[in-house]
């Protein structure tokens, strides 16, 4: 090898030079930029392999993640050390009670030096946002991200503002501690590509992580502000805009609707996934796809992406949910009862 050859460079390819023509190729660069995003995160990011797996394939596809764990698993620095691996800027939002919509999108005031209204723009300005504990705030302020989660841009005092991209919105929610929260209403649920659960690490891989953590003054020993910065920005978004050129061939889009579908009849399911459902899950399948070294999507895609794409779409019946099946049990009899097409 050589010392240009883009397998020994430090970017998986470099903005400035762009992607190889043919593509195949360009695909390929997607998949060594995954491997090199993954590989980061794993040097600060214990025992969450599924998790880091899910949060790649929907910054792939260029959406937004709510995160539901219980406190203490990393949902922070998970969103830290991403931020890290592109260089990319990172705000954090602590939902409450009294929150109010401008202090997430920003506000106008006048400014008695120069005699003119001056835009402050709020914390959404980022790439990476992390709505910290979003079911703490009133629907009025959960409202406040509804137009940048879908048109990237905020609209303070009749002024549309854009966001920069690449521009993603990780949401976290604790599923122990109900008191003084407030549920997110349905269309707020759908503006996720995934909910992802974060679930206790393993006994081995709990003791790595106490260990390393605890190994520095402050327990600062997995800090994920160091990881290595792999890429910039522009090279994510033409990532991104490559994944989306990943083929799914029209079985495999059947199979996705057929998939969505059958949530909006199975027994025991009270709410079905809508249109935006079946695109998410192709979208997530493109990704899972390019970061196994296709550029096609297989019916294993599909599968795969099915769970944290459908769960916060779809709502169990009470009956069902007194017997104690989730959601989960419900997506997973209707993939078994879904046959897959053989391609």
């Amino acid at each position: 090898m050589t010392e240009n050859d883009p397998a020994n460079s430090p970017l998986p390819y470099s903005s400035q030079e762009g992607p190889p023509q043919s593509s195949t190729t360009a695909l390929s660069s997607v998949t060594r930029l995954a491997d090199a995003l993954r590989g980061e995160i794993k040097k600060v990011v214990y025992g969450q392999d599924e998790t880091i797996e899910q949060v790649l394939a929907a910054f792939l596809a260029g959406g937004h993640v709510l995160l539901e764990g219980k406190p203490g698993l990393g949902k922070t620095h998970l969103v830290l050390a991403l931020a890290g691996t592109f260089g990319g800027d990172f705000g954090r939002l602590q939902f409450t009670p009294d929150m109010m919509p401008s202090d997430i999108t920003g506000f106008t005031l006048f400014d008695m030096k120069s005699q003119s209204f001056q835009t402050r723009r709020g914390p959404v300005f980022t790439n990476l946002l992390l709505a910290d504990e979003i079911n703490r705030a009133p629907a009025k302020t959960q409202a406040a991200l509804l137009e940048v989660m879908q048109e990237e841009q905020v609209t303070i005092d009749g002024e549309s503002l854009s966001v920069a991209p690449p521009f993603m919105c990780f949401a976290t929610q604790n599923p122990i501690e109900q008191e003084g929260t407030y549920p997110l209403p349905e269309a707020q649920l759908d503006r996720f590509l995934m909910k992802v659960i974060i679930d206790y690490p393993t006994m081995s891989e709990e003791l790595q992580v106490v260990s390393n953590v605890t190994a520095t003054a402050g327990g600062r020993g997995l800090d994920p502000r160091g990881v290595e910065q792999v890429c910039d920005r522009p090279t994510i978004i033409e990532a991104q805009a490559l994944t989306a050129t990943v083929r799914a061939v029209p079985e495999v889009i059947d199979y996705a609707l057929r998939l969505t579908r059958h949530t909006r009849e199975a027994q025991g399911m009270s709410l079905g996934a809508g249109t935006r459902g079946a695109i998410s899950l192709v979208q997530v399948a493109k990704s899972y796809a390019v970061m196994s070294g296709r550029d096609y999507v297989i019916p294993d895609d599909i599968k795969g992406a099915a769970l944290p794409v459908f769960r916060h779409r779809v709502q169990i019946a009470a009956e069902v949910a007194i017997s104690g099946q989730n959601v989960d049990d419900l997506l997973s009899s209707a993939l078994e009862s879904i046959e897959a097409p053989r391609i």
